[in-house]
């Protein structure tokens, strides 16, 4: 009836879906309910009530007001939508539902062909959930990098690696795997990409991930990476503080991981190449860490056969947990020392020789517990200099930095001996995002 009339107002309290895969169910329900605002109801107004903004960005129109209502607990928003032109959005095509094979799974009574039977009627496989044609796509690319890295990562006994780095530009995230757990960094997009178009793909990207890799939403855990603001990365990003690292295993290493308190997990997958090869450099050298972030590479260093090892950090947090790292693989601080300071002024102070150094150091810091700002591209010869004059003879740097534009100084490979390694240590996780770090070995 509502054709006969050219205004009026459709209010409705769609199910607000409380878990991820609840939302997931409910996207194709908000997406039909927008269809048919767009379809029957243009020059009308609508009110939605929801809790759910993410399941409500799903219907493809702009609210033109919000109320904030609590809905008995919960709290919920009034969406006001104008229905016109101006107020409706493109959004991507919906993937057509897996219907069951099997009639027993069917609701008792109704058959596929019933008279009777709809879209909310039908019951479809559990093992094949509702994905749109963006997530199905995600879903895809993820399965197949993991097909492709599965030999090297039974091979090399590697559990924890990344297994999907915005291969898809649209879908902009870094997927990986830590064990059974899942550490998800959505990259920021540009302000050139609309708001709800952006977050609509990461949902999708959420929705494919326990299809493709198998596991539970409980052990998926969320981060939004944008740059880096002074001590933004030493802070607690949520409300799971107080869960339990967990323990992952390199190589002969131990490590813990904190995939829900801080930006960072506390490993740095890129760089797991270069920490193998610090274990077989190590034996009996005397090795230096300079941001050393959470020891890891210093516990690859003792377990390998490090004579002594000293590890400079500025965060407290941080030497915490290289702490834990010591204490989870054995290795005592009365060889092996862990010195909070500012490592640039910890370095022109130190007067004790060293056979193996690992420099890696942040691009940019403005941090106050610094004398100076911290630039890598600007300052990181003086600093290498000041590196080499601590090194003992045929010793070796290894100078590593995540800069996608550095260029290693001329003053620098006009006076030692360099060797651009960057491509020996990018394992076949890291070969689709070559740029992820630059490594120098560095000699007198």
């Amino acid at each position: 009836t509502h054709k006969t009339m050219e205004t009026g107002l459709v209010i409705c309290n769609p199910p607000y879906g409380e878990r991820l895969s609840e939302e997931r169910a409910l996207m194709p329900v908000y997406r039909q309910l927008g269809d048919a605002l767009k379809e029957d109801f243009v020059g009308w107004q609508a009110g939605i009530f929801t809790a759910n903004l993410t399941l409500s960005k799903n219907m493809g129109v702009r609210a033109r007001k919000r109320y904030k209502l609590m809905n008995g607990m919960i709290q919920t928003e009034l969406l006001h939508f104008v229905l016109d032109d101006k107020s409706f959005m493109d959004l991507p095509a919906m993937a057509e539902p897996e219907l069951a094979d099997d009639p027993e799974t069917f609701e008792e009574g109704l058959t596929p062909d019933s008279p009777y039977a709809s879209a909310s009627d039908v019951y479809y496989k559990p093992q094949a959930p509702v994905l749109t044609a963006g997530a199905e796509m995600v879903s895809n690319r993820i399965k197949k990098n993991i097909k492709q890295l599965r030999k090297w990562l039974n091979r090399e006994e590697i559990e924890c690696f990344r297994v999907y780095d915005a291969d898809m530009p649209e879908y902009a995230a870094a997927i990986d795997c830590y064990g059974d757990y899942v550490h998800v960094q959505e990259y920021m997009a540009p302000k050139s990409v609309d708001e709800s178009k952006a977050r609509y793909r990461f949902d999708e990207i959420l929705s494919a991930i326990p299809v493709a890799l198998e596991v539970p939403e409980e052990n998926i855990f969320v981060k939004q990476r944008q740059r880096n603001k002074g001590k933004q990365q030493y802070e607690k990003q949520d409300a799971h503080t107080d869960r339990a690292k967990i323990r992952v295993h390199e190589g002969q290493a131990t490590l813990l991981v904190d995939l829900w308190s801080y930006l960072d997990s506390g490993l740095f997958l890129d760089h797991r190449p270069v920490r193998k090869q610090l274990a077989q450099m190590a034996k009996g050298k005397h090795f230096l860490n300079l941001f050393c972030y959470t020891g890891t590479a210093t516990v690859h260093a003792a377990l390998g056969g490090a004579a002594s090892s000293v590890s400079v950090d500025m965060s407290n947090t941080y030497l915490d947990w290289a702490k834990e790292n010591f204490e989870a693989n054995h290795i005592h601080q009365e060889r092996h020392q862990l010195i909070q300071e500012d490592c640039i002024t910890w370095l022109n102070q130190c007067r004790q020789g060293f056979d193996l150094i690992f420099l890696d150091p942040p691009s940019f810091s403005n941090s106050k517990r610094m004398e100076d700002i911290f630039d890598v591209q600007r300052d990181h010869a003086k600093v290498i200099h000041r590196c080499m004059d601590l090194l003992n003879p045929e010793g070796t740097l290894i100078f590593s930095n995540n800069l996608r534009t550095f260029t290693l100084g001329q003053e620098i490979l006009d006076v030692y001996s360099v060797e651009n390694v960057t491509e020996k240590t990018l394992d076949p996780d890291f070969q689709r995002n070559k740029k992820i770090h630059q490594c120098f070995f560095i000699k007198a």
